[in-house]
């Protein structure tokens, strides 16, 4: 699990443009949005469901879903872990 949550972390650096920063950067219990953690947008949340898509073969049906799942890189994980197809 934890060399998923590194993984997701760097994807999701990557896809987003988190310039300076790295995986340590990011706790994997820190909110991903709002004024806490990463502080995410509605945009930054179309971004990663296309990231699970493309990486993961997860198709998540609304943004509002993405929502849930993306709350923190441990939850995105085990998401990911129950749910992936590639």
């Amino acid at each position: 699990m934890e060399n998923l949550k590194n993984e997701l972390k760097l994807k999701l650096i990557d896809a987003l443009n988190l310039e300076g920063m790295t995986p340590e950067d990011i706790d994997d219990n820190a909110p991903l949005f709002g004024d806490e953690g990463l502080g995410l947008d509605s945009i930054d949340v179309l971004e990663l469901i296309v990231l699970l898509e493309k990486n993961y073969g997860i198709r998540l049906a609304t943004p509002a879903e993405g929502k849930a799942v993306f709350r923190s890189i441990a939850v995105m994980a085990d998401y990911v872990a129950a749910n992936r197809s590639k």
